[in-house]
């Protein structure tokens, strides 16, 4: 039985740390034989598990994996099978976005949805998903450069918040 995919990342981060399940139990505040079912993947972490982990390695990839475990999968996947070097992820940051201001210019979304065609919608769908993809992109060019220059992610989004919130886009 395979449940989400926190486990594996967990698994991946512990390795390149040099950390062991005793050191991911002891910052999750739970035993390594928890930690070992859950990157096994024959237990579902809690999200206090989820959280302390993410706090105590501060990754990306642990945070965007506890993300995609609670939202059931409504958020961008850390992929692992792709090149995830620095200038790689840049590129591909970059075509995506491209992709993305190309279809926005294309597609009508002056329109109501109620004044759409069919193929219309499907313009809309693939702006959609060009967006989703130019996102999953960001947020692992994000993840990339934090790690290669030693930003803390959570001090990113903690910085990114507090701006937002002096602009008054957030309460």
């Amino acid at each position: 039985m395979s449940i989400g995919q926190f486990g594996p990342n967990l698994q991946e981060v512990m390795k390149r740390r040099g950390e062991t399940r005793n050191k991911a139990g002891e910052a999750a505040h739970v035993d390594a034989t928890l930690i070992g079912k859950i990157i096994n993947g024959t237990r579902r972490p809690s999200k206090e598990v989820m959280r302390s982990t993410a706090e105590h390695y501060d990754d990306g990839q642990l945070y965007i994996a506890a993300a995609g475990e609670v939202t059931g999968g409504a958020f961008a996947p850390w992929l692992d099978n792709v090149d995830l070097h620095r200038a790689s992820v840049l590129f591909k940051s970059v075509e995506e976005m491209k992709e993305v201001l190309t279809l926005s210019g294309e597609a009508p979304i002056s329109k109501r949805s109620d004044q759409l065609t069919e193929a219309e919608r499907k313009m809309i769908k693939r702006l959609i998903m060009e967006a989703v993809e130019a996102i999953t992109a960001l947020t692992h060019l994000v993840a990339v450069l934090c790690k290669e220059y030693t930003f803390s992610w959570f001090g990113v989004w903690k910085e990114h918040r507090a701006d937002l919130k002096s602009k008054k886009y957030i309460k």
